[in-house]
């Protein structure tokens, strides 16, 4: 399987996928990476989408969840597909943290949340999963959630990688 996307050229994704872009929601940026996903397996029926900055553990602790999304059956995404479609399912991300000032609510973070890098340039890991069947989540639902539904169903598995500049 592999994974493509035009936000991410040479190996750095565009200012306007984050901090640098145009379109936030209470401060943090929602507008989505496009993907595309390519050679998976031909019994997939679905995808499903993690996005996580493991750069992110130094300053806060852990490995930021910038967007996780199930139960997604077109093998391309298009920009800002996390606000404008409601044909799959996304998960909270790490904006509803309880260690944020602000945190946002769990389904006010149940969508994309760009990257922000506090302290220097991050890489960004985003996995997608092909899988055998649709996954029993909602909106709203935390990564290990995913991780519990998609074991023994997962066909392949694709990791894309891009770096945000501060």
């Amino acid at each position: 399987m592999i994974v493509t996307s035009t936000g991410i050229v040479n190996g750095i994704i565009d200012k306007k996928y984050g901090k640098y872009g145009e379109q936030f929601f209470k401060g943090m940026p929602t507008y989505s990476l496009p993907l595309e996903i390519k050679k998976y397996p031909q019994n997939t029926r679905t995808f499903a989408i993690l996005m996580e900055d493991k750069d992110a553990i130094p300053p806060t602790g852990f490995s930021w969840i910038h967007w996780s999304a199930a139960n997604i059956t077109s093998d391309s995404l298009g920009e800002n597909a996390s606000v404008n479609t409601k044909k799959f399912v996304q998960g909270t991300n790490s904006w509803s943290s309880a260690l944020l000032a602000e945190p946002l609510g769990k389904y006010e973070a149940a969508k994309y949340g760009g990257p922000m890098p506090p302290d220097k340039p991050h890489t960004y890991e985003i996995h997608v999963f092909a899988l055998d069947r649709s996954l029993d989540l909602q909106d709203g639902f935390y990564v290990n959630e995913l991780y519990k539904v998609m074991e023994g169903h997962v066909l392949a598995h694709y990791t894309l990688k891009g770096i945000y500049y501060n």
